[in-house]
Formats: C-alpha cells, sequence, structure tokens
C-alpha cells in the first residue's frame, strides 16, 4: 500500500477519532444513559441491558459497536448508581476502542411535578491501532519496485493508548416531558497515538428531549386499546465541526412499539452534502421483565450501497411496574 493511502488512512483515524468519535445509538429512546448521566436509576429500580450495532456491513468500513450497562436505585441516598461498558471495533484498520465507565445521578424533587437530576460519569478508556502493515515514504524504492522493510523515520507510534474521561449532565422531567443537556469529554483526554503527538478528544454536546401524549386524550382511538401512547422525541449532538440531529416519534401499543426517526446532518461539511442522512425504523416488545428493540437505519446519502446500519438490544429491568413502557423511564 503506497504512502499516500496510507497516509490517507491515519490522518483520517486521528481525526475521526480526535473529533467525532463517539457512536451515537440509533436505540438512543431505551439507552438514554449513552447520552445523560442523569437518566442513571431513573427508573428506581434495577436495570441491565445490552446493545449491538452493525454500521456499513457491506463497505469495508464496517463498524460494529457494543454497549453493556447495569444501574440501580438506592432509595436512602436519593441516588442512581451505574456501571457501563463501551466497546467499539473497525474492520478495514483493526482500531478498537473500550470504555468502562462509573456513573452517578442525584434525585431532586422541584415540587409536586417536576424533578431536576444531575449526573457525573468518570470513564477509563483504551484505543488501539494496527501499524503492522504501515509503509512510510524512505521505505519505498519506485525504481526497483522494492519495499525496504526499514524506515530512518523519526516517528514514534504508540499501539495503544489510555485516558481519563469525565462526562457532566442536567436533567429535568415530570411524567410526560424530559430535558437533558450533557457534555462529554471535559478533560479534553489527549488521545494521540504518537509518542510526542497531542490530539484533544473534542467535548461532545447534546441536548436531548421527549414528550409522552395519552392518545385518548386528544383523539377517539376506538380502533386501539386505550393506553396507546405517542412518543416524541429529539436529540441534538455536537463534537468539533460535526453535529447531528435526530427527530422522530413512535406509538407504544400495550407491549409493542413502533415508530421512526430522521437522522440530519445540519452543519453539512461540503455543497454537495445531505442534510437528511437517513431514515431509522424501529420497534420492540416487552415481555414480562424483559424489552426487546430492534432498528435499521435506511441511508439516504450518496454512500452507496452500504448495508444500512442495524442494532439490537436487551433489557430486564427488576421491577417491570416501577415504570411505563413507554414513559421517560426508558
Amino acid at each position: 500500500m503506497r504512502k499516500a493511502i496510507i497516509l490517507l488512512i491515519l490522518s483520517c483515524c486521528f481525526m475521526k477519532t480526535g473529533y467525532a468519535q463517539d457512536p451515537i445509538f440509533t436505540q438512543y429512546f431505551l439507552f438514554p444513559e449513552t447520552l445523560n448521566s442523569g437518566f442513571t436509576g431513573f427508573q428506581e429500580t434495577t436495570k441491565a441491558g445490552l446493545l449491538h450495532r452493525t454500521q456499513w456491513p457491506d463497505l469495508n468500513f464496517r463498524v460494529d459497536s457494543d454497549f453493556a450497562t447495569f444501574n440501580t436505585w438506592v432509595p436512602s441516598m436519593k441516588s442512581g448508581i451505574g456501571v457501563s461498558a463501551l466497546s467499539q471495533r473497525e474492520r478495514f484498520s483493526n482500531f478498537s476502542l473500550t470504555q468502562a465507565n462509573v456513573s452517578y445521578a442525584y434525585k431532586v424533587d422541584l415540587d409536586d411535578r417536576w424533578t431536576f437530576r444531575p449526573g457525573v460519569e468518570v470513564g477509563y478508556g483504551f484505543k488501539s491501532f494496527n501499524f503492522n502493515n504501515l509503509v512510510l515514504e524512505d521505505q519505498i524504492n519506485l525504481n526497483s519496485g522494492t519495499v525496504n522493510p526499514s524506515s530512518v523515520d523519526a516517528l514514534s507510534i504508540n499501539d495503544k493508548v489510555n485516558y481519563l474521561d469525565l462526562s457532566a449532565s442536567l436533567l429535568v422531567h415530570d411524567e410526560n416531558l424530559w430535558l437533558g443537556v450533557s457534555v462529554k469529554h471535559l478533560n479534553r483526554p489527549d488521545i494521540s497515538l504518537t509518542t510526542d503527538g497531542n490530539v484533544e478528544l473534542q467535548p461532545l454536546g447534546t441536548i436531548t428531549a421527549g414528550y409522552e401524549l395519552e392518545l385518548a386524550d386528544v383523539m377517539d382511538i376506538k380502533w386501539l386499546p386505550y393506553s396507546t401512547k405517542f412518543l416524541l422525541t429529539g436529540n441534538y449532538m455536537q463534537q468539533g465541526d460535526f453535529n447531528r440531529f435526530d427527530l422522530g416519534g413512535m406509538f407504544v401499543i400495550d407491549t409493542f412499539y413502533m415508530g421512526a426517526i430522521a437522522a440530519t446532518n445540519p452543519n453539512r461539511q461540503t455543497e454537495n452534502g445531505h442534510l437528511l442522512t437517513s431514515i431509522n425504523l424501529l420497534g420492540g416488545l416487552q415481555y414480562e421483565n424483559f424489552k426487546f428493540g430492534l432498528s435499521y437505519d435506511i441511508n439516504v446519502s450518496n454512500l452507496g450501497r452500504t448495508g444500512g446500519i442495524y442494532e439490537l438490544s436487551l433489557i430486564y429491568v427488576l421491577d417491570q411496574n416501577a415504570a411505563c413502557f413507554g414513559c421517560p423511564g426508558y
């Protein structure tokens, strides 16, 4: 592989890792703690969940992400405590990210209706990259068409980098409406893979909101169960020069839900950039203490035949009566 291609790949990995590394899950409404630590212990019971995401399986740049979470509620402290783990792998470059987090949220009753939940999260991450096939310019002999096994380039590269990660969140809600803000990577950890490098992980800011409506309160739904609800959800994210805004809705019918979310790129980086990047279809069900989720993102940009993005999720809630399936306590 020639130097130009290698350097391009290396630069892209550094840039994307430094400025927009965080995976954004389509099923964030089921796993809101991925964006806002104020949701830790939100349902005031014990919750455990697994989420798998595969992105662009038909391309060489396939990315697989897994998220696992466990959080519980401590009534005597009016606090939620949780642990989570994130794993991300990219097929082409063998780049991988692993991060473990501990989160905490405190409940403050503002009045009979509104509740305020500030949260913090501390994580420790590991990044690795396979440089075994890296070829520098002085190794390439164009005349003979050979590649020398060694280089005099003084560039010193680490295969792995470790870092501490700090985040903080605010969340306010009542029984039907919630609004949260969060900032991840407050300490801007250095994630450079070069010995003398300094690549700061840019803060990720998010604003997430949701509103749950009982359909029977606004219309005649004789053809649907009386408990049917409509959930409107929105999520805005900004990291460095990159941003994303998701807006969607879903119907919750007894133990089933189905809906769609539109993923947009408001700050298009090029003139040909797409405002609407994907339409994300959602579905799931609840069976006793378990919740199952499935989503598929249909690409509508010019990336070509990517194979889309799909996610599978499983959640276990110890007390299924702690909160309804369609409420902000997802």
